[in-house]
């Protein structure tokens, strides 16, 4: 079945643009509406929250994308997110992440960078475009530096670890599947076994812990 997508974009070129890239790939897709700020896009999932995935902007009038993030993160827990916005300041980055966001994507990313990171999020993935990953991954880094170090051992593999530092540079499973010379379904495997390992739930849980304990 095709993966049903709401869009929060309050500017309607913009808005028209993502929508032309999503029809690219209508066989897989399916765009259910288009609305111009987070309050809008709150009573459009009141009357049909049949939804899939929500790309949602971050700088709207009336409600802006984070605080609509945190909305739909409480109330239909089982919609993913992912921002979609020019912005990738670190503030920006931290505050989607604390709302719930699964997802943070540049609006310039081409085509087949968003149905990629598209099909990864609903994979249970946590894609995000490769500046917007350096800078996360620095956030991490900053926030748990001063935090004491506790000796565990999560027992990965070799394959695990390195998969793992390159989950930490912003790859997606395509992109670590040729690096490494495997299949993308075993590279999700191994991140379904990190998770499991680690106790985390998605990649910037993953790479945040992997930093705190030095495992990568």
């Amino acid at each position: 079945m095709a993966i049903r997508i709401l869009i929060a974009e309050d500017n309607s070129r913009l808005a028209r643009t993502l929508i032309d890239k999503l029809n690219l790939f209508e066989d897989q897709l399916s765009v259910r509406g288009w609305e111009s700020h987070g309050k809008a896009l709150l009573q459009h999932l009141e009357v049909d929250s049949h939804v899939d995935l929500i790309l949602m902007d971050i700088q709207m009038p009336v409600l802006d994308g984070i605080e609509t993030t945190r909305i739909v993160k409480q109330k239909y827990p089982q919609i993913k997110v992912i921002m979609s916005t020019v912005f990738d300041e670190e503030n920006y980055i931290l505050e989607a992440i604390m709302a719930g966001a699964n997802g943070y994507l540049l609006k310039d990313e081409r085509p087949d960078k968003l149905m990629d990171a598209i099909n990864e999020v609903m994979d249970g993935g946590a894609p995000m475009s490769s500046s917007v990953a350096r800078k996360a991954l620095n956030l991490i880094r900053y926030g748990a530096k001063d935090e004491a170090v506790a000796e565990v051992d999560f027992k990965l593999t070799k394959r695990e670890t390195e998969i793992l530092e390159q989950l930490a540079t912003g790859l997606n499973y395509n992109q670590i599947a040729e690096n490494l010379f495997i299949s993308p379904g075993t590279v999700r495997k191994h991140i379904e076994n990190i998770y499991q390992k680690l106790q985390v739930h998605n990649k910037v849980e993953a790479v945040q812990m992997a930093i705190k304990n030095r495992l990568i």
